[in-house]
């Protein structure tokens, strides 16, 4: 007799032959018929152990197996290797909610937190081809658009000295080390560590970033509230703590997309309520953004007389559409003025992560708006506005 254990298809008494004798029967038929399901990962798991342990024996069905499962990944469309977004932040609250960490990552860095540990993962399997893999950075000064040709090992880089002002602002280490920048802007800290590089960054820049990056999670962590009143400075302005979370993500979010175009690799949005939290960082900049242009003379004066603080004034309606919508009214004449659905002069409907590229740079201001309606100088403002929002 074989030493092969009888099978759960094998309900007759066993056949006297040898090892490599094994003539096919009822049970070989059975088999058989299963491959294509088993190859389509289709069976039952006591069919699949069946299946498996026939391959060892048959060499005619092993043949046809590995057939089968060459056409069904031939079958199969190319898709990103990471969980998409929704399905990350599903699978962790699961998880979450199953066992409560001890030390929860605040509300307000959940977005860099899932950011960071998408674009870590999309950089996991790149070779030395990939991180070499040219990227042009772009974003807008005034109402013209600006760019700077780099790589994507250049991008971590930048990435890594912009994260630096969080870092610095909580009491870390400055990645720039002993590098003093011209200005102790983004891209006055970009260039400096650019320049004093020996030779462009290369793949070993990867460590240093995301190392930084759960640095930055574990301390806002640890510290809580208690961080509530740091401002992080960007040389031209500041932003409290919570804020400057949100514009790591998003930046980190749009230069991932940067560098999954460059090496031809898909790359989903954020979460929806990631998208909403960065979307809302957004508006709520635009009515400062608007009266730095003005000053500048790049949008329309204010021809009306002045608004009060907290007093309403004219307002366009921002309606953001799909994941992370919502709507927000933007007062047009004054920062401190109050949006008012009463005063509203305008109206704008976007797509969310449209919206987002529009305010990283990568979308032409009258092209962006899939909705525009009433005064069409207001939107002209509100929409350079927001391109204005990006910077290297």
């Amino acid at each position: 007799m074989s030493g092969r254990r009888p099978g759960p298809y094998d309900d007759r008494t066993p056949l006297a032959a040898g090892p490599d004798e094994l003539p096919p029967g009822p049970e070989h038929q059975v088999l058989k018929s299963l491959l294509g399901a088993w190859a389509l990962a289709a069976c039952a798991p006591a069919e699949a152990d069946a299946v498996e342990e026939h391959l060892g024996d048959c060499g005619p069905c092993a043949d046809e197996a590995l057939r089968l499962r060459e056409a069904v990944g031939l079958l199969q469309r190319p898709e990103s290797l990471d969980l998409k977004p929704v399905l990350r932040t599903r699978v962790l609250e699961s998880c979450l909610e199953r066992r409560p960490p001890r030390i929860p990552v605040p509300e307000w860095a959940a977005a860099y937190d899932a950011e960071t540990a998408r674009l870590d993962a999309l950089l996991q399997d790149f070779g030395d081809n990939e991180w070499h893999a040219p990227v042009r950075l772009r974003w807008y000064e005034g109402d013209e658009v600006s760019s700077r040709r780099t790589t994507v090992a250049g991008v971590i880089a930048h990435l890594m000295t912009v994260d630096g002002l969080v870092a610095v602002a909580l009491g870390l280490q400055d990645p720039l080390g002993d590098v003093r920048p011209e200005r102790p802007t983004p891209s006055g800290r970009t260039e400096a560590y650019w320049r004093a590089a020996r030779f462009p960054p290369t793949r070993a820049v990867r460590g240093p970033w995301r190392e930084q990056s759960h640095r930055l999670v574990r301390t806002v962590s640890f510290t809580g509230g208690d961080t509530g009143r740091t401002t992080v400075p960007y040389g031209d302005f500041a932003l409290p703590l919570h804020d400057a979370m949100l514009d790591r993500a998003f930046e980190c979010w749009v230069h991932a997309e940067d560098i999954a175009e460059a090496v031809d690799y898909p790359y989903d949005p954020p979460a929806g309520r990631h998208l909403h939290d960065m979307v809302d960082l957004a508006a709520r900049l635009l009515p400062l953004v608007l009266e730095d242009r003005r000053h500048h003379g790049l949008a329309a004066p204010v021809e009306r007389r002045l608004v009060a603080a907290g007093e309403p004034g004219r307002s366009l309606r921002l309606e953001i559409e799909g994941s992370g919508g919502g709507e927000w009214l933007i007062p047009l004449d004054s920062p401190a003025a109050k949006g008012s659905a009463e005063h509203e002069v305008a109206h704008v409907a976007l797509d969310g992560a449209e919206f987002c590229r529009l305010a990283a740079g990568h979308v032409p201001p009258p092209e962006a708006a899939a909705g525009q309606e009433g005064d069409r100088e207001a939107i002209r403002d509100v929409l350079f506005a927001a391109a204005s929002l990006s910077r290297m």
